[in-house]
């Protein structure tokens, strides 16, 4: 207990974490997680918890996977790392092939980096790149939608449209245009999904084919979150607005840029959320579970088009100048490989159907109820808005209410974290039915008591 108390101290005095206001951090008590197994996280003093958001969205398999820990050890047996500037390793030589032919047709070629904003980054640099190989420099400007998240980086923060994330570092950001989120138009205007999602998806491509048919010229491409906006607090778009989007791209002459760093590997139910609208994209961006959840490791996923654009003679200067010091790292690549080579055994995707089905079943108990809002659900990913039940509203953000709740499924056994006035359910794939009742039931409990401040 001293050890804990030590580096309790340690961390509040040295350590500055991400997303985090540090004057107010340790008012939670927040926990320092010494081990993980399974589908559970354990504070250093043995309390445990369900970790219900997956360590971020990343974790797929659960934590102590034997295969990914028997993967990770058989690479550190060979090396550690080793630059592909110049060079190459068998685990991203065979980890890019299967990428490849997992991937949605005509994504030929993958580059790697270490997290979901810098795969991000590179496909906006590939696609801005790639229109001044083929002698058109003027397309330069990325169309995106407001309330968009694709990472913290300056060139991802530029796409991205969430204010209090962002606004502060307007001054840094090239120019973007917007379009209203899709989820947000088909509430306000459509009542969906309630009411006509169809009808909502039709409204926001309408919005799409007008911005491209006055400015397709000089657009160079549209990004878009593959079919769920994440970090807005789980926003699903209706049916039919990736296919739609990638239909008008097509006709004007623009790159569509999909962000699968939050959907891909399983979590929506298929391998990647573009095939449940047969979305075949010109640049993928990949992150969070493609390693399983062990190592940083991303990558971005092109077309052969856009790989043939910067082959040239050497004097020509036109290779692709971008890297980072681990790009391939041997290590995570190569339990990147055995995440996939589960994947592939089958079970895993054959399981997700009923597991997601048990969720919308259990997230019936939240709707009505005077404390939660609007209940949404993309797969094996859900928020419940929370609300103050006296007025209807969500609380003040100072106040920090969802955090109190937050903190209270975690006494509970139930380890999760807010987005703005939402409390989020992402866990792991390897998550049992009876486990996901045991979330739905924890934060019903936490929710319903912790919305009185």
């Amino acid at each position: 207990m001293d050890d804990r108390r030590q580096l309790q101290a340690w961390d509040r005095r040295y350590f500055w974490h991400p997303f985090t206001q540090m004057q107010c951090f340790g008012d939670d008590d927040p926990w320092i997680i010494g081990h993980a197994e399974g589908n559970y996280v354990y504070e250093l003093d043995g309390r445990r918890c369900l970790d219900a958001i997956a360590s971020l969205w990343c974790n797929v398999h659960g934590h102590r996977h034997p295969r990914l820990d028997a993967a990770l050890a058989a690479q550190l047996g060979k090396a550690a790392h080793s630059t592909t500037l110049g060079a190459s390793n068998p685990p991203a030589i065979l980890l890019a092939k299967a990428l490849v032919e997992i991937s949605p047709a005509g994504l030929e070629h993958c580059f790697f980096s270490e997290d979901g904003a810098e795969a991000v980054e590179i496909a906006v640099k590939m696609a801005a790149h790639y229109w001044r190989n083929v002698g058109r420099p003027e397309k330069q400007i990325f169309v995106t939608l407001e309330n968009a998240y694709h990472g913290d980086t300056i060139g991802a923060v530029s796409v991205g449209g969430i204010p209090l994330f962002h606004e502060v570092y307007g001054h840094l950001l090239f120019p973007t245009l917007r379009l209203p989120s899709p989820y947000g138009l088909a509430r306000e205007r459509f009542a969906a999904p309630a009411g006509d999602s169809t009808a909502a998806a039709a409204a926001w491509l309408t919005e799409l084919e007008s911005l491209l048919a006055a400015r397709g010229h000089e657009i160079a491409a549209l990004i878009l979150e593959a079919g769920i906006q994440g970090a807005a607090g789980l926003l699903p778009f209706p049916r039919g607005v990736l296919a739609g989007a990638q239909a008008l791209c097509r006709r004007f002459d623009c790159l569509l840029i999909v962000d699968e760093v939050a959907t891909g590997f399983g979590r929506t139910g298929k391998l990647f959320a573009c095939e449940w609208e047969d979305v075949e994209p010109d640049l993928m961006a990949l992150g969070k579970g493609l390693s399983g959840g062990y190592l940083p490791l991303a990558a971005t996923l092109a077309t052969a088009a856009i790989y043939q654009s910067f082959l040239a003679p050497f004097g020509e200067t036109r290779q692709f100048y971008h890297g980072h010091t681990y790009t391939g790292n041997p290590l995570a690549c190569a339990v990147a490989l055995e995440n996939l080579a589960i994947f592939r055994d089958g079970e895993v995707l054959a399981q997700l159907p009923a597991k997601i089905a048990r969720l919308r079943d259990g997230l019936s108990a939240f709707r009505d109820r005077p404390w939660a809002g609007a209940v949404r659900q993309f797969g094996l990913m859900a928020a419940i808005e929370l609300r103050n039940p006296a007025t209807g509203q969500a609380y003040p953000y100072g106040e920090r209410v969802e955090y109190q709740v937050c903190r209270q499924a975690r006494e509970m056994g139930v380890y999760t974290r807010p987005l703005g006035d939402a409390i989020t359910i992402v866990p792991p794939l390897s998550v049992t039915e009876e486990e996901i009742d045991t979330i739905l039931t924890v934060l019903h409990a936490a929710m319903s008591q912790g919305s009185h401040p």
